[in-house]
């Protein structure tokens, strides 16, 4: 029989966002698409925990059941999980196809291989990375699209980046927008009293933060509006300027930042928002845009890289 192997390392985090999320939602989703005359391997990260006195290995929480013909395989690293223990664990027991849904293949993969693209951010935005987690990103996504013989990326922005900037031929790219979500009908309609704008995402740079205070800003100043607004998400590069920016703000009492959501929450505030605004200056999809038009809430965005998709 072939063998499918799906890394799961990212997928069953407890708090996810963004690749997370997907890799968990791609990996649940296709229980019911792949046929049951095909082998799956289910690749997670296990770690070594401490308990009644003995060393023991851990596995993460897998909250939906594997059909018959998956299997879960735990494998430990202390570093590199991907380029060191993924590599081996291909090396001693290939698959006929890898599908990793994040954007990093390991050194050794197998037969064939099919990585997910979500965006090269680092090559448009290159001041919201360090020096080195630019280089590592660069390399190793460059990598990934020349050893993979399909190459999804989640939109044409993203297929347009790869194509340009690392060279490579469209024939072996897929474009695989990203889903969301349906939404819980037993949530409340307004998760706040008061009316707010709202935001998702990583606080940071990159999402142009600042530029969304100043307009808040600007709408209290000569529009008087009565809403908050509301920023969810955890902080990110360039977080202590944005946290500046709204600590000297006048309307600074009006900013509410409430870090990260869990999912039922984050659709609350979605459904009870007045307007959803994502004016990011770099996107390979922008899924909470999708996300707040699922629930016809208005959307204010940018006019760049995957947006206007």
């Amino acid at each position: 029989m072939k063998t499918i192997g799906l890394d799961g390392s990212r997928a069953f985090l407890k708090y996810r966002t963004g690749i997370e999320e997907y890799s968990y939602q791609v990996i649940k989703h296709l229980r019911s698409e792949i046929p049951e005359d095909t082998n799956v391997a289910l690749y997670v990260r296990k770690k070594i925990v401490f308990q009644n006195g003995r060393l023991l290995f851990e596995y993460p929480v897998i909250d939906f059941s594997l059909p018959p013909h998956w299997k879960c395989v735990g494998i430990w690293a202390p570093r590199f999980w991907t380029q060191v223990g993924l590599s081996l664990e291909m090396l001693f027991h290939p698959v006929d196809t890898l599908f990793v849904p994040a954007h990093t293949l390991p050194l050794i993969g197998g037969k064939k291989n099919v990585v997910t693209v979500h965006g090269l951010e680092y090559e448009k935005s290159k001041e919201s990375y360090g020096f080195w987690e630019r280089l590592y990103m660069r390399y190793s996504i460059r990598y990934s699209c020349y050893k993979a013989e399909t190459v999804v990326a989640v939109s044409e922005n993203t297929k347009r980046d790869i194509v340009e900037l690392y060279g490579i031929t469209k024939k072996k790219i897929k474009v695989i927008g990203e889903g969301f979500m349906p939404v819980l009908q037993s949530l409340t309609t307004n998760a706040q009293s008061s009316p707010y704008i709202l935001f998702i995402g990583r606080i940071e740079e990159r999402k142009n933060i600042t530029r969304i205070v100043a307009a808040f800003e600007w709408l209290k100043e000569k529009y008087q509006i009565k809403e908050k607004l509301v920023l969810v998400g955890k902080p990110g590069h360039g977080y202590e300027k944005i946290e500046d920016k709204i600590r000297s703000s006048k309307w600074g009492s009006e900013i509410d930042q409430v870090g990260y959501v869990s999912e039922n929450k984050k659709q609350e505030l979605l459904r009870g928002a007045s307007l959803f605004i994502f004016p990011s200056l770099y996107e390979g999809f922008g899924l909470p845009i999708l996300e707040a038009q699922a629930v016809n809430v208005p959307v204010v965005t940018s006019n760049t890289s995957s947006l206007p998709e």
